[in-house]
This record gives structure tokens, C-alpha cells and sequence, in this order.
């Protein structure tokens, strides 16, 4: 991760743990196409749109998202069990004038029936000096947005997709 600014977002699962990994491992990247109301995959990267409502202005951007890597640990008698998927995404067109998000999508076990997803990543504003001081009046709060709608319309799918 580098020195940008940190975000986080989380919500749950009403499913088990296995299933929602097992998902996740298998194809997280047509979840978060289907999830986020994408027209296209790639295999190694997908086109996503993030979107958010801003003071009444509707803000959005197709992005690509790209799994970089699949981390799980089994758990033991001291720690639980959790799939890890470090992500990487920019903007589709222009990616110089969005941020580049680094982060990691962890999943683990609540309950024996509920998975919590956990979103933490890093992303850096674009324009230097100028794009930190307009991501301290705005972008900041964009980024957070759009972050929480991705974790959450990817919790809402896992939901239904999984029932």
C-alpha cells in the first residue's frame, strides 16, 4: 500500500463463511461485474461502474477492477478463517483524473451463518498538490461513498446469488 488516503468500509453476509469464500475464490470478478451492474468482463480484469449521489449530483465512472491476488488462511484453535483478495481499480477512460484505489476485500466467518465483508484500501488523488487539497474538501467523502456502495452491492448479491 502506499501514502495515500486510507478507507474502509464492511458489511455482512447472511450466508456461511464457505460459501461466501468459496464464491469468491471461484469468480470474484463476474460477483463484482453482476454486483455492481457492469456490461463487461475480462479475465484478468473487469469493467465496473461506481457510482454515487453527491449533494444531488450524480457522480460515476466505469472502472476496471483487477484481482492481483487470492490470500486464505484455514484458521486454528487461536485465529478464524479468511479469504483475503487484494484489488486493484481505475477508471476505465481517463484514469488521470480518478484515484487509484489499492485495497483488500477480506471475508470471515461471524456466526456459523454470517460472513463479514471487510473492504480497507488506500487510493491515491490524481492532480498532485491540487487533487490532495480538492480531496480534502470533496474527494475524500466520494471515495468513501463509492467504496461503501461497491462493499455493499457486493454484500447484496452474495446475499441473493447464494440463497
Amino acid at each position: 500500500m502506499s501514502t495515500g488516503r486510507e478507507i474502509r468500509s464492511y458489511d455482512y453476509v447472511n450466508r456461511p463463511y464457505a460459501s461466501v469464500r468459496d464464491a469468491l475464490r471461484a469468480n470474484a470478478l463476474a460477483i463484482f461485474q453482476s454486483a455492481t451492474k457492469a456490461a463487461a468482463s475480462r479475465a484478468q480484469s473487469v469493467a465496473a461502474e461506481l457510482h454515487v449521489d453527491f449533494g444531488g449530483i450524480g457522480v460515476k465512472t466505469d472502472i476496471h477492477i483487477s484481482v492481483k491476488e487470492i490470500q486464505e488462511e484455514a484458521g486454528d484453535a487461536n485465529s478464524t478463517p479468511s479469504v483475503r483478495l487484494l484489488l486493484e481499480w481505475e477508471a476505465a477512460s481517463m484514469p488521470g483524473l480518478f484515484p487509484l484505489m489499492n485495497g483488500t476485500l477480506s471475508a470471515y466467518p461471524l456466526t456459523a451463518t454470517e460472513t463479514q465483508l471487510d473492504f480497507f484500501g488506500v487510493y491515491e488523488p490524481p492532480f498532485g498538490a491540487v487533487g490532495k487539497t480538492m480531496n480534502a474538501i470533496v474527494g475524500y467523502r466520494i471515495a468513501e461513498v463509492s467504496v461503501h456502495r461497491f462493499v455493499s452491492d457486493v454484500a447484496g448479491y452474495l446475499r441473493q446469488g447464494l440463497a
